[in-house]
């Protein structure tokens, strides 16, 4: 495998100055102000629980005691629903929106993570919002035809009425969220949103932004991140390539000469090499893509997981990845997946199976260097360590894992496919392998995949046909 090479850094951006940033900061603290907003509606929502259980209350009674028709029954149950549906509401007005106005709620890799609050923005909380209150009010409307002889005329027709209204405006929200959300994703730096690793924060005063919009790297998935997250990595302008086209709009603005029209164009053109080469120098056996895994084929497999995954999260928190399957089940795929979309993401990424791995390390101690190397590949935000378990190891190449894993802990992420699960670890590398297994196992998400081999699957098929 090639030795990591070491790109020059950017020059960093004009910081903003003091004043500014004491008088923004302020500003963004008064977010705060709404959090005991939410804590009220959190008691509110304390009095839906108890009207709730007190409607299921009655409703018992009055059937115990043979006071209830088939009408009663009906409404009753509506008004259940009803009230369960306002709760849901007030769960995505609290959640949601503290999430996206005060301050983000850290559930990344918990189990229990709601799958919308991942691309949660003010765009889609409007529309969350008016399609629940479209739900509430069909429970109303439905309420008034069970009840029609009970119910007038005037009521059937303005209820009908301001549910088609409801109905219109939660189409035109999300009409417009269309537009909205699309723009962006267009954009290569939001505002308030955090740059890109090796940047300065955002555009400094006097500064122009980049002069058009940049197009996203080919295979991306438009997603939407919380505010005060980072941009996605599949549309992060790697950090060479942004700074150079911010360089020279910002150079030529000060010149008063117009800004070229290639400049977005060039700048996007850097950003496809040095993604390409970044893959080419990874080492990777193959290219595989994520989007192109067969998620029908494995018997066990988490997609909510690998889905979270794709987003990188674990990178810029320095989490390991451990893929834990029988040989055939797409372990190496997901693993180099990954790391194709770290490179397209302006990330250094080094691929290598296990024994790779140990020879390198080896050669690397034999040559007095050791330290040396593990230092030099911090330089890479990513490390992907394929097939461990295929072969056992001595005691010095288990030693030099152990080694590996614990400079690289919370320092570093790993990515690690392995055929056995971590409690069988000293079968592969002896007494080295519960202090290993503690900092891998520490923070990181373990991906169990079962089911027969893929290859052999479709080698079988080829000779069945």
């Amino acid at each position: 495998m090639s030795g990591p090479s070491h790109a020059p850094s950017p020059a960093p951006l004009p910081a903003v100055s003091t004043p500014t940033t004491t008088l923004g900061y302020a500003l963004f603290a008064t977010r705060w102000l709404q959090a005991p907003l939410y804590f009220g509606l959190v008691a509110a929502q304390g009095v839906y629980v108890y009207k709730f259980f007190n409607e299921l209350w009655n409703l018992i009674l009055r059937c115990v005691t043979g006071q209830a028709n088939e009408t009663y029954v009906m409404l009753a149950v509506l008004k259940l629903v009803d009230v369960v549906m306002i709760a849901n509401l007030l769960i995505m007005v609290i959640v949601g929106g503290y999430e996206t106005f005060v301050s983000r709620i850290g559930l990344q890799g918990h189990r229990d993570q709601p799958e919308w609050l991942s691309h949660v923005n003010s765009n889609v909380l409007k529309v969350k919002l008016a399609t629940a209150i479209v739900g509430i009010s069909s429970v109303h409307l439905l309420q008034m035809f069970v009840d029609v002889h009970h119910t007038s005329h005037h009521s059937l027709l303005w209820g009908t009425v301001i549910h088609m209204a409801f109905i219109a405006s939660a189409a035109i929200l999300a009409y417009m969220s269309g537009p909205m959300a699309e723009h962006g994703d267009r954009s290569p730096r939001g505002h308030g949103q955090e740059p890109g690793p090796g940047v300065g924060g955002g555009t400094a005063v006097g500064e122009s932004p980049l002069p058009s919009v940049l197009p996203l790297a080919p295979g991306s998935t438009p997603s939407t991140g919380s505010p005060g997250s980072s941009v996605p990595a599949e549309f992060s302008l790697p950090v060479a390539a942004h700074a150079a086209a911010h360089a020279a709009a910002h150079a030529a603005t000060r010149a008063g000469a117009p800004i070229p029209a290639q400049a977005a164009s060039s700048a996007y053109d850097s950003y496809e090499a040095g993604a390409e080469a970044r893959i080419r120098d990874a080492g990777f056996p193959a290219r595989k893509l994520l989007e192109e895994f067969d998620e029908e084929y494995p018997q066990v497999f988490d997609r909510e997981t690998v889905s979270r995954l794709g987003k990188l999260d674990f990178v810029a928190a320095r989490r390991n990845v451990v893929f834990v399957g029988p040989p055939g089940t797409g372990k190496t795929h997901l693993a180099v997946g990954l790391g194709v979309r770290a490179c397209q993401s302006g990330q250094r990424v080094l691929f290598g199976t296990a024994a790779q791995w140990a020879a390198r390390l080896a050669e690397a101690r034999a040559a007095g260097r050791l330290a040396e190397e593990l230092a030099a590949l911090d330089a890479h935000p990513l490390l992907i360590v394929d097939e461990v378990g295929y072969t056992p190891f001595g005691t010095d190449t288990a030693h030099l894992f152990f080694q590996l894993v614990a400079h690289r802990y919370e320092r570093s992420s790993l990515v690690v496919t392995t055929d056995r699960p971590l409690g069988r670890w000293d079968e592969i590398f002896g007494a080295s392998a519960p202090a290993m297994v503690d900092r891998l196992a520490h923070h990181a998400e373990i991906v169990r995949l079962e089911g027969d081999s893929y290859r052999m699957r479709r080698a079988t098929s080829a000779w069945a046909e």
